[in-house]
Parts: structure tokens; sequence; C-alpha cells
């Protein structure tokens, strides 16, 4: 169980809140988790009252309790006793009067403050100049960055300066939901609980490793800010960076906040410049038009923006927001050397799925004659989504008589399977970290702006070079030149979705 703690989430009323933030507090609660006084208090600019925001609440839950819980209903006792932490203030931060806020914390004394900021980033460095000026912020205060942290390195330096003249960096939670999916944290147990693996993780035996974010969803009603960022920055420069530092780290001394985020810093720092054309070489943008996704026909990126625009698409409205990236990446330290890292995400894709996989290097000779000369290589696939797991390709014997006969067979590791009951959600640990005060599964500053410096010079390189996204249709595996650019290695992109569970 946590300490006493009020949990203040500005921008209480939207769709972070609603569809994560709450339905997590809530399964946190159910399990006991939560202190008898913990308190949720949302803060918006919506006009509600407690007794509204706990219907919107209520119904929320009621709506979505099956798809999270696995149950038809809920909890009638635990769900009522849940509404009554929940407090609701109306709230324009741009105010200086902040006493609706204020009446309701009232003084601190022993518990813990923790400010989510689901809020516009632009909003990060007023909301909490105002909370301190309005005594809401002490040592105990805690203060949570949902991304984007910024559009490049010198807005994201802006952010942190804004919050960093309020917070020590201690009190900064920058919350990457990624890092709390069970596959990403088992992924350090595999590496260094298991002396099987680690001795084999480095070039010597690791032929490539890539990271695959694919979405089937499109950008909907996001299409607006969507345009404004692109899947560079909404995905590749947090999420995908924060994978393959998991994958690339040194053994910390000892799993804790700073020994994790000093080994994945070090793997930022490591990262071989992408620069003029090395970009154009290494680097795919795409864009999706409509086509079919699981049957349905779904409309292109450029009319689902004109649509968010209240306007149907025309010549001049074309964007050049890439919605898919493929990138070669490498790090250049003594146990990667030579090993390419192959990144990607897309919206529009044919699956909904996020994965790492681990190449390894074939055997040097086969003694199968009937296996042919190349005996496919070993591969470890870390499923993060849909179904969190891991699977080892490996060669074995096809059974029966008729001599050897390799064929390769799958090891596998479903944890709904293993381990029975629900996984929890990602920003159900994160939330709980948060009000214990672990910030291991959290970026710090330095981390966040080592990923901007190398992401930075790619954005710089595509606009100099008018390097416009390449079409693809919705429902694929997205551009053909994403393809080309590991066949090149003599390499393909890993397409095998079959479910681990």
């Amino acid at each position: 169980m946590t300490d006493p703690a009020d949990v203040i989430v500005f921008g209480g009323t939207g769709d972070l809140a609603m569809r994560k933030l709450l339905p997590a507090l809530y399964l946190r609660d159910l399990d006991g988790q939560l202190d008898g006084d913990a308190r949720i208090v949302a803060v918006s600019r919506s006009g509600l009252d407690d007794a509204d925001y706990r219907d919107k609440v209520d119904s929320e839950l009621r709506r979505t309790a099956p798809r999270w819980t696995g149950a038809d209903a809920l909890d009638d006792d635990r769900h009522a006793a849940f509404l009554r932490r929940l407090h609701h203030v109306t709230l324009d931060v741009a105010d200086d009067d902040w006493s609706g806020l204020t009446d309701v914390l009232g003084p601190a004394d022993h518990r813990i403050r923790v400010l989510y900021l689901a809020s516009a980033p632009s909003l990060f460095g007023r909301i909490c100049t105002g909370a301190a000026a309005h005594g809401i912020v002490d040592e105990r205060t805690r203060v949570v960055l949902e991304k984007p942290l910024g559009t490049d390195l010198a807005s994201a330096q802006a952010i942190n300066d804004e919050v960093g003249s309020v917070f020590a960096e201690d009190q900064i939670y920058r919350i990457d939901h990624y890092l709390g999916k069970e596959t990403v944290q088992n992924l350090l147990v595999l590496r260094f609980g298991n002396s099987l693996f680690e001795p084999l993780w480095n070039a010597g035996q690791i032929d490539h490793v890539q990271i695959t974010v694919a979405e089937s969803l499109g950008v909907g009603n996001r299409a607006d800010y969507y345009d404004g960022s692109g899947a560079l920055r909404d995905m590749v420069q947090n999420h995908l960076l924060q994978l393959l530092c998991l994958v690339a780290m040194e053994p910390p001394a000892r799993i804790d906040g700073e020994g994790v985020r000093d080994e994945k810093l070090k793997v930022l720092q490591s990262l071989k410049p992408l620069t003029g054309p090395d970009v154009v070489r290494d680097t795919v943008r795409g864009q999706y038009t409509e086509g079919l996704v699981d049957g349905e026909a779904v409309p292109g990126y450029a009319t689902e923006l004109a649509e968010s625009r209240a306007g149907t698409p025309r010549e001049k409205d074309a964007s050049s927001t890439e919605t898919f990236v493929a990138l070669r990446a490498e790090v250049a330290n003594w146990r990667w050397a030579g090993v390419p890292f192959y990144l990607r995400t897309g919206k529009r894709l044919a699956r909904h799925a996020s994965e790492i996989v681990v190449q390894f290097k074939p055997v040097p000779h086969s003694i199968f004659p009937a296996f042919g000369e190349q005996i496919p290589p070993n591969r470890l696939v870390l499923r993060l989504q849909p179904d969190e797991g891991v699977r080892l390709h490996m060669t074995a014997k096809a059974p029966g008589p008729g001599g050897i006969r390799p064929h390769p067979a799958p090891l596998d590791l479903s944890f709904a399977r293993t381990f029975g009951d629900r996984l929890p959600d990602a920003y159900e640990r994160l939330l709980m970290d948060v009000l214990r005060g672990n910030p291991t599964l959290f970026m710090r500053r330095d981390e966040i702006e080592a990923a901007w410096r190398w992401a930075e010079p790619v954005l710089r390189t595509w606009e100099e070079t008018n390097q416009l996204p390449r079409p693809y249709s919705a429902g694929g595996h997205g551009p053909s030149a994403s393809a080309r650019l590991i066949e090149r290695d003599g390499r393909a992109w890993h397409e095998d979705y079959q479910d681990v569970g």
C-alpha cells in the first residue's frame, strides 16, 4: 500500500485521464494498493462539480470494465468507494485564482502530492509555476510529464528549464508507457537474470536487431495534432529509442533509478549520428493512403486531416507529415560495433503489434544435407503487444523415422498462460512507481535531450533535402522502400505476427 496521497490530474476530463489513468487507479485500488485516505482530484475547465465528475467516471468505468478486468461487472462496493475518492475542480491554469483547488487540497501535512500533467506540453511550465505560487508544491510533491516533451531539442530544453525551476530533478517523472509493459521489464530479467543470454549478447553472436511498433489505426481525431508532429517525433524519438536502449545497455551495478538510467544514457550517447547522405540512405518516410484494414475500407491520411479541419482534401492541402518511419541505426561501442538496429513504426499497417527481434548469427556450417546449406538463424522475439510474451525460434529434429530432419520450432513463454490472471496495464505500474518514489522506469532530463540531439538532424535533413513521405496503402507493411532498406543488407523484416498466447 502507498502512503497517503493526493493525485492531481490536470486535464482530468481528457481522453488520457478517462481511458487510462482513472481505470489504472481504480484497478490498483481494487488490489488494495491505494491508501484509504488517498484522493484523486481532477482539474479542467469543464465546469463539473464532484457529482457530475463521478457520474462521468462511473459511466466510463462501467463501459470499459470487461476489457481490463475480464469481468462482466464491477465490484459495486469497491467501485462506490473509489468514486468517493474523486473530486473535480474547475480551473483555468492561466488565472490567478487557484482557491478552488487549494480549498479542496487543504494543508499537505504528511501527504504526498502527485501533479499529473495530462495536458498540452505548452502548459507544463505554467502549471508548475502556478502550483508553486499557490503553495501546492513542497519537497514531497512529484510531477509527471506526459509526452511529447517538445518538438525539438530547444523546445524540450525550454520545458525542462521551466519545470526544473520549480521541481528538483528527482521530483520529475517523465513518463513513457512503453517502459511499463511486462515484456520490456522482462527484457532486463532475461538479460541479467539468466546466464544463458548475456554471454551471447554482443556483436560476436548477434547479427542484427529489429524493433517494430505497428498500429492498425489511423490518426483519427488526433490528425490536427499529429500533423505538427509526425511519426519520428511521436514514436521514434521516445518509445523506439527507449526500447533500443534497454536492448543495448550494459548491465547496471543494480536495478535502481539511477543505475538503469545511467546505462541508457550511455547508449543514446553512443548512437552513430545520422546526418546528410546517411539520412537519405538509411531512413524511409511514408504516409498512408486509402486501403483495406481487416477487410474494411479506410481513408488516407490526407482525407482524415482534411475532415479534422472540417474541409475536403485538395491538392494544396497535401501534407508532408510522415505516418511511417523506418531507419537503420548503429550503436558505436565495443559490444555492438557493426550490428545494425532496424527501427520502424507506422499507422494503418496490417496488424497492431509491437515487438523486438534479436536475430543471432547463423551456424557457420550446416552438417544436415537434408536441410540445405543454410539453417535458419535463431531469433529471440519479445512481443510487447497485443499478447505479451517471449518466443525463441530454434531448430529441432522433426519426430519420426527416416533420418535427421531439422525443422524450425519455437519455444514460447506466454505471460498470460504462464503466470495467469490479468496482466496489469503499464499505467498501473507506472502510477504506483510515482507514488512510491521509484524513478527507474522514467526518463531523466539528460536522456530526453540526448535523444533529441540524435533525432533532430534527421528532421532537419528531411526538410533541407525535401525528402517527402512515400505513399503506402493502408493495411500493408509500409512503403516498399522500407523493405529495400533492410534487404540492401541481405536481411528481411520479421513479419511473423503469430500470437504467443
